[in-house]
């Protein structure tokens, strides 16, 4: 059972907030003012206590609707990334405007998955963010929707929210939403109860978590939260769930939402973006031998224990490493692109070396570059 407390949640010095589209905007898809307003005079409440605050904020699409012209949110990738581009610029607009009333800055951060599971790449990021605080700036992230594609996206900014959390050593995620918690059935349905605490994966047994967001605007639902909710507990960050007329109350530390406890601790930054922020670009297969290696020692995958190669990438990418029977067991980034892998298989690591040379005397996958995904 964890420690954590309301009080914990009130005392919380750096906190990562995350709003969605619906939140944000009107039925129409234009930025609600009101909202907006609402929301940044909360979080400049807890600025003004001494807290830091980075804002994850949805609604890049949905404000660029109304401009061109849409009714909906479009479907293909290419409007979608249009109306961010028009959109983004408006929504961090509104929202300068009204941190300036309380005599605070902000900062643009837009993101990709590739920006953060190169290794250069989420070095650079967290500079960003830590420069930024250092300077008293309120960072606003976004993911980069213009310029991401369909094989490279987070999906959703609840897991973004929960990844940058974790980026930035949050002791604090609150997620808000048009739902005032997470409850264990449709909150509209009869005898439907609002769950409190989570402390752990029993207590969502009984849970029946729909998948779909606001109509017209959103792409998350309850089951994109709780998935936010595993990630940032399980590197050691509480999370409350609550409606963005809560806000107020979740940060002041009154029992109001869903507060999901600490199930782990902290992760190196690198793997739990590596676990919950990519997709494989292709398999590795290992012997049994080498599952046991990088499973239980937790060793380097060499390309003495692979016996295949599925799947096209190049060195750097993320691979998934499957068992025999093909079953995930790891993910890392691969050393070698996928059409050298099938030369390297079986062989040992000087032979390599002897006949190919000194550069192939590496790792298909470091362990450094590494995360289990199952436990046999």
């Amino acid at each position: 059972m964890s420690t954590t407390t309301r009080s914990d949640v009130a005392g919380a010095a750096r906190v990562v907030v995350k709003v969605g589209s619906s939140s944000l905007t009107t039925a129409a898809g234009g930025i609600d003012p009101g909202r907006v307003r609402a929301l940044v005079d909360t979080l400049a409440g807890v600025r003004a206590r001494g807290a830091e605050v980075v804002l994850v904020s949805s609604g890049a699409i949905a404000a660029g609707l109304a401009p061109l012209g849409l009714t909906h949110r479009p479907r293909d990738l290419a409007t979608q990334q249009a109306a961010a581009s028009v959109g983004q610029g408006l929504l961090v607009h509104r929202y300068t405007e009204e941190f300036a009333r309380h005599g605070l800055g902000v900062g643009q951060v837009l993101l990709t998955v590739d920006d953060m599971t190169r290794r250069s790449h989420y070095r650079n990021a967290y500079r960003t963010f830590a420069k930024l605080l250092e300077l008293g700036v309120l960072p606003i992230v976004n993911e980069n929707d213009t310029v991401a594609t369909g094989e490279i996206r987070f999906g959703d900014n609840d897991r973004l929210a929960a990844l940058v959390a974790h980026l930035v050593h949050a002791e604090l995620l609150l997620l808000l939403s048009d739902v005032d918690g997470l409850y264990d059935g449709h909150p509209d349905a009869v005898g439907t109860t609002l769950l409190s605490d989570v402390t752990s994966e029993e207590d969502l047994d009984d849970v029946r978590i729909g998948g779909t967001g606001s109509a017209g605007v959103g792409t998350g639902g309850m089951q994109t939260k709780v998935e936010a909710a595993r990630i940032a507990t399980g590197a050691g960050i509480p999370v409350v769930l609550t409606s963005a007329d809560n806000a107020a109350r979740a940060l002041a530390g009154d029992d109001v939402g869903t507060m999901f406890h600490p199930t782990g601790r902290r992760r190196p930054t690198r793997l739990l973006w590596l676990a919950h922020a990519t997709e494989p670009k292709g398999q590795v297969v290992l012997d049994e031998g080498a599952v046991r290696a990088v499973v239980d020692r937790r060793a380097s995958l060499l390309a003495a224990g692979v016996t295949g190669v599925r799947g096209t990438f190049v060195g750097g990418d993320p691979v998934d490493l499957v068992d025999p029977h093909g079953v995930p067991v790891a993910r890392g980034l691969v050393n070698y692109d996928s059409d050298e892998l099938p030369d390297l298989v079986g062989r040992s690591t000087h032979e390599l070396a002897r006949e190919l040379g000194s550069s192939y005397e590496r790792e298909v996958v470091h362990r450094d570059d590494l995360v289990l995904l199952h436990r046999r």
